[in-house]
């Protein structure tokens, strides 16, 4: 049986990939389920209404252990052959670190960090040559962003671990390839963001946003290329090449956009 599995599937870029996995246009692997994952089953649920491949309907919590072993156990139940893994599942806080609470603080290191790398660990093991593994990073990897601290340092581990995994799995012919979307304006991320946050509005604006579609198809047209890292977009793209200048002059810079 062949199976892709997204995490974080029920709303925003990992929904979008269950789209095009199910549509197959960029790139064609015939899939008997799709397993998707995130705690809100509901959203879940309706997504399986508007695809043709059937899906699994997994809603759990990736931050809780007990998740992880829920999932080894169908893996070893059923010895699917994972195609697809994509690690959509994540979230971000805008603020000081004094707007924001411990538990948002530890919440998005083990949702973005932990629970990646641990659904990565526990997937390898069902996957073969020409299986792909996506990782979901951000633009915001390539440098520290005051303001936005944890998510970004948070991502940027989850980039480097995802080059060093595709650097290991380079014989076995599993690709991965860690996507730094710039922000995307069609998703929850954003308002998700900025919400409870007494800090919310220390980023003013969000400039030359990209959307779901755009992000979805063209780190799916990079993950068939098998590239180690994809930067979806112009914004992100021109990121990545500043990423070799100072951190101290790439900070300064951000100030300046942070309050336009």
């Amino acid at each position: 049986m062949n199976i892709a599995i997204v995490t974080g599937a029920s709303s925003g870029l990992g929904a979008g990939y269950v789209r095009e996995l199910d549509q197959g246009k960029l790139i064609k692997e015939k899939l008997d389920e799709i397993w998707v994952i995130a705690r809100r089953e509901d959203r879940l649920c309706a997504l399986g209404k508007e695809v043709q491949t059937p899906l699994r309907i997994l809603p759990l919590d990736l931050r809780k252990n007990e998740s992880l072993g829920i999932l080894q156990a169908l893996l070893s139940s059923l010895h699917p052959d994972v195609r697809f893994l994509i690690n959509a599942a994540g979230y971000g806080k805008i603020g000081s670190w004094k707007d924001i609470s411990l538990e948002d603080a530890s919440g998005m290191i083990d949702l973005n960090c932990r629970a990646a790398v641990c659904m990565t660990q526990t997937v390898l093991p069902f996957m073969k040559k020409g299986a792909r593994i996506m990782e979901i990073c951000s633009t915001a990897a390539f440098q520290p962003f005051p303001y936005l601290g944890i998510y970004s340092a948070s991502k940027s581990f989850l980039l480097h671990y995802s080059r060093a995994l595709g650097r290991e799995l380079k014989k076995s012919g599993i690709s991965v390839t860690a996507v730094c979307p710039y922000w995307v304006k069609d998703t929850g991320f954003i308002p998700t963001a900025r919400k409870e946050t007494t800090g919310g509005n220390t980023i003013r604006s969000f400039p030359l946003a990209s959307v779901t579609d755009r992000v979805v198809r063209w780190s799916m047209i990079d993950a068939a290329l098998r590239r180690p890292v994809s930067t979806p977009g112009l914004v992100c793209s021109a990121h990545r090449l500043m990423s070799v200048l100072p951190d101290g002059l790439k900070m300064d810079l951000w100030e300046l956009i942070r309050r336009i």
